[in-house]
């Protein structure tokens, strides 16, 4: 597993899904090494707390990549789409680890499309997953001019608005020579993988969901904070404290639904602004980064789970993590977030603020539709969305590029 963030330095959804891949199949007995860039997070990180994490099974190795000067790996990734310093470092682990799969995740600042053809052998299965839209988007998240969902390519003007230099790399062909020796891109949603054809991705782009390990939200050792006992009915959110995020808008609505509380869980660029703008309302309260266990617990003891994003989501881990719960989502219609509530059933899809507060209202006001919704939320996190559903389609998918690699008539590979 080759990707930017991981365990404690990370963001977000990639690497979520890298750890609890990574877990999975430890559980069913492959070994697995985890590349990483401490160097990365701490050049984003700012304010930002290491997450909460549990320490990994023996079958899981970390391999942390640090380069001699410190944000000199990362801003040359950027600028030139190699590796770099840690190239060589990169390098030894990709050829000489006798790897059967090779998955590359979110690579944009630990070695950009150059690595993508470092250490192949004819045997070894390669992959890419698509947590976000860097293949196709400078900035990663089709937002354009930190405003609006991209509607048509303005690359440049967007990076300079964005206040970061332009990637001459992506005039070189280099990208496509590196998707060239992968045998296909996994794309966790149909929206993910209908955006990336648009932009002019051609390579087989395989539709596999994310999933929840069976122990996600299960305590470790220290007791977790039990939300429900709060006396007031409560709406939950969670997720980095950026702007395209949408907590702004949802922060603001609050304050007509006074008879309602809203707990809002995570970090980020924004936390000192969110904090202000929550201050003036006594309904809000910003609980901070939290593990999975205090989360699960979280959404528990909450009306809904609202997911208020403004740009297109790859997938939306929070509206499953609520659902698998029993809580129901109220989630944005942009992205991935419709079709988690179309497969699931488990929430309400919102395309405007009147719409949020109706479904607001009516899960925090009616005990049989939170609960109905609960419900059905939950069984299909259960066959939907479950690990070992994921783990039997991932090692499907590995033994056919396996088989096709080896005859590569017999077993043809298309995009689904």
């Amino acid at each position: 597993m080759v990707t930017t963030f991981f365990g404690p330095q990370s963001f977000g959804g990639d690497a979520a899904y890298v750890d609890r891949l990574s877990r999975g199949l430890a559980r069913r007995g492959h070994e697995v090494e985890i590349v990483h860039s401490a160097e990365a997070f701490r050049l984003l990180a700012g304010d930002t707390p290491p997450r909460p994490w549990t320490p990994l099974p023996p079958k899981v190795t970390m391999r942390t990549l640090d380069g001699p000067v410190r944000g000199l790996t990362p801003l040359w990734t950027h600028q030139t789409g190699g590796p770099g310093p840690i190239g060589a470092a990169l390098g030894r682990i990709l050829e000489g680890g006798g790897f059967d799969v090779v998955h590359f995740h979110n690579i944009s600042l630990l070695g950009g499309p150059a690595i993508l053809r470092r250490g192949a052998n004819p045997s070894e299965v390669r992959l890419m997953s698509l947590h976000d839209y860097w293949l196709v988007c400078p900035m990663h998240l089709m937002w354009k001019l930190g405003r609006r969902v991209c509607d048509r390519p303005e690359c440049l003007r967007c990076t300079l608005h964005g206040r970061r230099p332009p990637q001459l790399w992506r005039q070189t062909g280099i990208l496509d020579r590196g998707l060239d020796g992968l045998d296909a891109l996994i794309a966790p949603s149909r929206s993910s993988a209908e955006i990336h054809r648009e932009r002019g991705v051609t390579k087989p782009i395989i539709r596999l969901p994310y999933h929840l390990s069976a122990d996600w939200d299960v305590p470790q050792g220290d007791a977790v904070r039990d939300w429900s006992d709060h006396d007031r009915p409560y709406f939950a959110a969670a997720g980095r404290l950026v702007v395209e995020k949408g907590f702004e808008r949802l922060i603001d609505l609050m304050a007509v639904l006074p008879e309602f509380d809203l707990r809002l869980a995570g970090a980020g660029p924004l936390d000192e602004r969110l904090r202000r703008r929550a201050a003036e309302l006594p309904n809000i309260e910003l609980v901070g980064l939290l593990s999975g266990p205090e989360l699960g617990s979280l959404y528990r003891g909450a009306r809904a789970a609202v997911v208020p994003s403004l740009f297109p989501e790859t997938f939306g881990y929070v509206a499953v993590e609520a659902m698998s719960v029993g809580t129901p989502a109220i989630v944005s219609s942009i992205g991935a977030l419709p079709e988690l509530i179309e497969a699931g059933g488990g929430g309400i899809v919102f395309r405007d603020d009147a719409e949020l507060l109706e479904a607001m209202r009516a899960l925090g006001e009616d005990d049989e539709l939170r609960r109905r919704l609960g419900e059905r939320g939950a069984l299909a996190t259960s066959t939907l969305w479950d690990e070992d559903t994921h783990l039997d389609a991932y090692l499907e998918l590995v033994e056919r590029f396996r088989a096709a690699r080896s005859s590569p008539a017999a077993v043809p590979i298309s995009s689904s």
